[in-house]
């Protein structure tokens, strides 16, 4: 008898099969609702006469490919996609930030397909979209075969194998819905969209006050209800990290205004940090490097009564953006932290060369470049006067502050531009933003979730990912 321990099954399947009953009962009631008579209906394959071969060679093989986190295409808001293996089903979950502001609340998460056998030697794919339970649908997962003349595409549709000839992009999977009937409700859209208004937000459109909100919920219904679980999802990883790194990086959820909440990706290149949306809006869509913060420039904030002081802050940051915008002068141009040159405006600021013999005297403002990051010990924080924030319950102590640049834009990313900002490290798990332009703050708390099969082969395949994401919006 075999382990299959690298699918994220730690039993052995014989043990499984004998010991897992009950759990499989419970996973079977928790995501198959009876919705008219609020019962349980439970739909289980015959397992007693499966082989534990075809469980492996059908199930578990045949779709290890899509195992790890994946990034649905879905216009600007993107999101973000759990494929596991959860005993002898394999299940897509679809993570979800918490309800606006409560950026410290858990992830929610509901199943998008699922995976199993019916019967031996038969893979079924079950579309969960909706609320009428599993219904049918399938998978393409997409191979390169290297030809003359081009390449060929292997279709894992469950009932067939299909040879189309086509020219694949790497990691990428797609899903269709076979019954999208399924997915209405009885009473037409607007039940649909009540009910999912409570799911996404946790209210009712009436609770809303904010006009301008109001119109960008209902133009992400529109948006985003159109694809019907019919996606293509590509797959991102999760970022590699390093004994120097000034906190371990990851997935955040963080806050932005009117748009709610949204995850992004904290990830550490040298001398700068990144952060990247996975999940966006109609302004900064999915992909697309919403801050960059410059490690190279630490802040030394003022006391907590200037610190109210929006101007006073304001004039601090922007000493320190004057110096970074010099030193690009002198360098001949903007770079990135590997010394490239950048493609275009929307890049964020380079790092600035080599800062030997700076005196604490050259600018207040400025830390001293030599300063060790892990150094700072913490001190009072408070918001500046006027500047807003979706979330009030923010740390009243933080580690450090770092210069930093955020991406704003207009309607449809139009005019994007980087503006001066601070990036507020409160701990292990918690930071912050200060957008000077917006006079805005974003508080970002760190997804606490494992996510299997996830890691980058390299460190150079995590940077092509990140260009890659960020070029379908750019």
């Amino acid at each position: 008898m075999f382990l299959v321990t690298e699918y994220g099954v730690c039993e052995n399947l014989r043990k499984l099969e004998i010991t897992g009953v009950s759990c499989r009962d419970v996973y079977a009631k928790r995501i198959n609702p009876r919705v008219k008579s609020g019962r349980f209906m439970k739909i289980l394959p015959d397992y007693e006469h499966m082989e534990y071969r075809d469980v492996y060679t059908c199930l578990l093989h045949r779709y290890r490919h899509i195992l790890g986190l994946w990034q649905p295409d879905i216009g600007p808001y993107g999101g973000l996609l759990n494929v596991v293996v959860d005993g002898f089903f394999i299940i897509g979950w679809m993570y979800l930030p918490p309800h606006d502001p409560h950026v410290d609340d858990p992830m929610r998460f509901k199943p998008l397909f699922r995976i199993h056998l019916m019967e031996r030697k038969s893979a079924t794919v079950e579309c969960m979209y909706g609320h009428r339970g599993p219904h049918n649908g399938h998978i393409q997962e997409g191979l390169v075969v290297p030809l003359s003349g081009g390449v060929l595409r292997v279709t894992c549709d469950p009932l067939s194998l299909v040879w189309m000839p086509k020219i694949m992009k790497k990691d990428e999977f797609s899903t269709k819905c076979n019954q999208t009937d399924h997915h209405r409700m009885s009473g037409g859209r607007q039940e649909e969209f009540r009910t999912w208004l409570r799911e996404e937000w946790g209210r009712t459109l009436e609770d809303i006050f904010h006009e301008h909100m109001q119109e960008l919920i209902l133009m992400k219904f529109i948006y985003t209800s159109q694809y019907d679980n019919c996606l293509t999802y590509r797959r991102i990883y999760l970022p590699p990290s390093h004994p120097d790194d000034l906190i371990r990086p990851g997935l955040f959820k963080g806050t932005y205004g009117s748009h709610g909440l949204e995850i992004v990706m904290l990830s550490f290149h040298g001398k700068h940090a990144r952060g990247t949306k996975i999940t966006g809006d109609p302004n900064i869509p999915a992909g697309q490097q919403t801050v960059e913060i410059d490690l190279r420039y630490r802040i030394q904030l003022p006391d907590v009564e200037s610190l109210r002081d929006f101007s006073e802050l304001s004039r601090i940051v922007l000493e320190v953006g004057e110096q970074v915008r010099q030193e690009q002068q002198q360098e001949g141009g903007p770079e990135d932290s590997e010394g490239e040159p950048r493609p275009g405006p929307v890049q964020p600021h380079a790092e600035p060369p080599a800062e030997q013999g700076r005196e604490p005297g050259d600018g207040e403002a400025l830390a001293a470049a030599e300063q060790p990051v892990q150094s700072g010990q913490g001190q009072p924080f408070v918001l500046p006067v006027g500047v807003s924030s979706r979330n009030e319950d923010y740390p009243r102590t933080c580690r450090m502050c770092f210069y930093g640049t955020g991406l704003i834009a207009g309607h449809g990313f139009t005019s994007p531009e980087r503006t001066p900002g601070v990036f507020v490290l409160f701990d292990e798990d918690r930071f912050g933003f200060i957008w000077l332009e917006l006079k805005s703050f974003s508080l970002y708390s760190r997804i606490q979730a494992t996510f299997r099969n996830a890691d980058s082969p390299s460190p150079q395949a995590f940077e092509e990912m990140l260009k890659n994401i960020q070029s379908l919006t750019s």
